[in-house]
């Protein structure tokens, strides 16, 4: 493993963080924040258009830049350290790996380069609070019971004259009041052989209503969407098992959190850096007191070794990625046993690598939450006050723990998953 940046790698991260530093200021991001959608239109269309950033890891073939996750997370990385209200994560991050997955080339050819151009912006709609379980990142349920299940709860689909029809209400959805295009779990098949599969839900369709969630993080808006028998086009075909394609994507969705989440950390440290080097007490700069000293510097460590996981999370996320198309490419046209031996050795040695990324997002998240509150409390008075923007740092932490942890239950999932805890056999 090579550790270093890339050119490209290094030119994307500068050119974005040149962007977002003079169109993603506190100013304008309290403005975005107060808009209908939750994030500024202009700006989404400039980073589309100038940057690409919607179809980063999207192939060429469907207008996309054709990197890969860690380019992705990179990017990531920047858009946290300034809390850019756009809808990259709910897009490019959550919805349009799914697309790429699972749909069918019709699918993947209609949607694909609108949403590359930015032109089209997306978000995965889970039942109830179990996005987090739904990726496969603080659990594993190989049975779906977290879409609601049953005869009634979650979001139900049936089949309608001339297709499918889902309704149900999903209330914690990123970006859904605003997205044109909603990736929706719901149950099929009834209670007894019931099934999640994946439904496209357009904008516009007749019965969906949505509206937007007071959310204890505003730069991450979410919305909650009621389904009530809306018309709803299958993502791919009924063959196709969603389950396994969630978890898969909870890997790299937590590489790109957890880069995000650094990026935030190393942002607001920087700030208190800089404030208590300014600030005076007794005569002197704040800054220059032992007890202020190690405090920052335990948190420049618990932040730069949370990057290092992060990075290191995006860079597996990449690898399982290109292993597993090449294990999908080559799975048609081999049937030996030798061949089904060396899948199973892959799948071992990548067990570790899948749960980097939880492992990542749970060690970003808490250092992003003691950067936030050292910079509260370093700030002194003016802190504390919820105009300030160490909040919308700390907020972030917090909200995030909720959407997608919390901490102890992704490292306890992360350790079940390496078999750490289990006994050695005889």
């Amino acid at each position: 493993m090579d550790a270093r940046f890339t050119d490209e790698q290094d030119e994307i991260r500068r050119t974005l963080r040149e962007l977002l530093g003079k169109r993603c200021g506190p100013e304008e991001l309290r403005a975005a924040v107060d808009t209908p959608a939750g994030h500024d239109p202009a700006l989404w269309t400039t980073l589309a258009e100038q940057l690409g950033l919607p179809g980063l890891a999207l192939p060429a073939t469907y207008g996309g830049v054709g990197c890969t996750a860690t380019e992705l997370a990179l990017a990531c990385e920047e858009t946290g350290r300034t809390l850019a209200p756009t809808p990259l994560l709910a897009t490019a991050v959550l919805a349009a790996p799914l697309l790429l997955a699972l749909a069918t080339g019709a699918q993947r050819a209609e949607l694909l380069p609108r949403i590359a151009s930015g032109a089209l912006t997306a978000a995965l709609a889970v039942p109830g609070p179990a996005l987090a379980t739904a990726l496969a990142l603080t659990g594993h349920d190989p049975r779906g019971e977290w879409a609601g299940g049953g005869r009634a709860g979650g979001v139900q689909a049936r089949r309608a004259e001339g297709g499918w029809q889902v309704y149900g209400q999903v209330d914690q959805v990123l970006d859904g009041h605003s997205a044109e295009l909603l990736v929706v779990a719901a149950h099929a098949g009834g209670f007894a052989r019931s099934r999640v599969l994946l439904f496209l839900v357009r904008g516009d369709a007749a019965g969906l209503t949505r509206v937007r969630q007071t959310a204890l993080d505003a730069t991450r808006p979410q919305g909650r969407i009621q389904l009530r028998h809306v018309p709803a086009e299958l993502l791919g075909d009924e063959t196709v098992d969603a389950l396994p394609a969630l978890a898969r994507l909870g890997d790299t969705a937590a590489a790109c959190l957890a880069t995000e989440a650094v990026g935030a950390a190393g942002r607001v440290l920087e700030r208190t850096v800089e404030y208590v080097g300014q600030r005076e007490q007794f005569g002197r700069p704040v800054g220059s007191f032992q007890a202020v000293k190690h405090r920052l510097a335990d948190a420049y460590v618990q932040v730069q070794a949370a990057r290092s996981a992060a990075y290191y999370a995006a860079w597996a996320a990449a690898a399982e990625a290109t292993a597993t198309a090449m294990v999908t490419a080559t799975a048609s046209a081999t049937a030996s046993a030798s061949a089904s031996g060396s899948a199973t050795a892959s799948g071992s040695a990548t067990a570790c690598e899948g749960a980097a990324g939880g492992l990542a997002l749970a060690q970003a998240l808490e250092a992003l939450r003691r950067a936030a509150a050292e910079g509260i409390q370093l700030h002194g008075g003016i802190g504390f006050t919820w105009e300030h923007e160490a909040h919308l740092y700390f907020k972030r932490a917090a909200g995030d723990e909720l959407l997608f942890g919390p901490v102890h239950r992704l490292r306890a999932h992360a350790a079940d998953a390496a078999h750490v805890f289990e006994e050695a056999g005889p």
